[in-house]
């Protein structure tokens, strides 16, 4: 991992001094289905430059699929996520654990606000409202909001709820959490073999209003290997964790609960994440937040507050997809509000549209005719390539 983030720095840094194309250019195929596009958009704080991705998943070799460096607590760049998977393109994804500035001496883990499936396997679920990272949520939406692509190929919006329980000898305790940063108050949450090896004291901090409270002084963990309990500590843990070994994390009330088990005794778990309105299992799935709905802007989106910015947009009932990324580099950077960004994604033909992780995150890549590698196409706000724990990927197949 450190050496995918420090080739990432290279990369971007090559692309920090380059003046950002101005003209708007003709489609260019990036791959049968795929195409890619750059132009310029006069928002409200000034010109701006987009970058667009256009997926046809009416194309059978197409397909869209979750980018992620192989753990959910971990990070690496869009261009080196891309490639390790094969993608021919793709943008950065959810917004994440970034910073823990406010406690003290606990890792930030890097970890994704939403929920995310890859290969139709579910790897984590949703934080506490209170707990995100990222601008404001429009009303009525919160973390468990999702784009992806159902096993129908059909891309579209929903939310996720995780069915879960932990069956003990003296009763059954709901699942409150799975592999996430941050757990609700008085709950109980299991983190697997896909949540990587970073500590998960974390998850044990803050509440589910305010990120920014102290960490939980009540706090137990619990190793179930094979279906018993083997192990058990007052405080979270870290390091990797072994396939068919789940960790049980409690706080407060969860945490009391845990205590109850002895070692040896037996323990199952079980979790699943169903789409809530479809009910149509998702292929791949992550996190961010609607701005376009049924070719309808939601209410109370952000007008003032302009930014560099990645969304996604589903048009043609699922079977295109619109990828949009805005460029970073000086002479463009003045960005667009959200409902800026619904309003483009609706005249770029979308019906449902979803804002994803911006400013310095914002990537987008693609490859060049003939070549076997991504490049990235937008200027990163930063200067270079920033990691990030995810990403929507573009696959086309011969």
């Amino acid at each position: 991992m450190t050496f995918l983030t420090a080739l990432g720095v290279l990369a971007g840094a090559a692309l920090a001094g380059a003046a950002p194309a101005g003209a708007v250019q003709a489609d260019t195929a990036v791959a049968p289905g795929v195409s890619y596009e750059e132009f310029d958009i006069q928002a409200a704080k000034g010109l701006t430059h987009a970058h667009l991705l256009t997926v046809d998943l009416n194309d059978p070799h197409v397909r869209l699929d979750l980018l992620y460096p192989g753990a959910v607590a971990a990070r690496a760049p869009v261009s080196h996520l891309a490639d390790a998977a094969g993608a021919v393109a793709g943008v950065n994804g959810d917004f994440f654990n970034i910073d823990e500035t406010q406690h003290p001496g606990v890792q930030a883990t890097g970890a994704t606000v939403g929920p995310a499936i890859a290969h139709g396997v579910a790897l984590k679920y949703a934080v506490p409202k209170g707990q995100r990272f990222g601008p404001s949520l429009p009303p009525g939406t919160d973390t468990r909001e999702v784009f992806g692509m159902g096993v129908d190929r059909r891309a579209r919006l929903d939310h996720l709820t995780l069915l879960g329980s932990v069956r003990t000898p003296e009763g059954q305790l709901a699942l409150g959490g799975f592999n996430q940063y941050a757990l609700p108050v008085n709950s109980v949450g299991a983190f697997t073999s896909r949540w990587g090896t970073v500590s998960r004291v974390r998850a044990t901090c803050g509440t589910d209003t305010i990120r920014a409270a102290p960490c939980s002084t009540d706090t137990y963990e619990v190793t179930v290997r094979n279906g018993r309990v083997v192990s058990a500590s007052g405080t979270p843990g870290s390091g990797g964790i072994a396939d068919g070994t789940t960790v049980l994390v409690g706080r407060e009330e969860g945490a009391r609960q845990l205590r109850k088990l002895a070692t040896g005794e037996q323990v199952t778990v079980r979790h699943r994440m169903v789409a809530s309105s479809s009910k149509i299992p998702y292929r791949f799935a992550l996190g961010g937040y609607p701005v376009l709905r049924g070719g309808q802007p939601l209410s109370g989106l952000d007008a003032k507050t302009a930014a560099v910015r990645t969304a996604v947009g589903i048009a043609n009932g699922g079977r295109r997809v619109l990828l949009l990324a805005v460029d970073g580099a000086p002479a463009y950077n003045t960005g667009l509000t959200i409902a800026e960004v619904a309003d483009e994604m609706r005249t770029l033909g979308s019906q449902d549209a979803f804002s994803l992780d911006g400013g310095g995150s914002t990537t987008l890549v693609a490859r060049k005719p003939g070549a076997t590698a991504v490049s990235v196409r937008n200027h990163p706000s930063g200067g270079a390539e920033r990691p990030v724990p995810n990403g929507i990927g573009v696959f086309s197949a011969p």
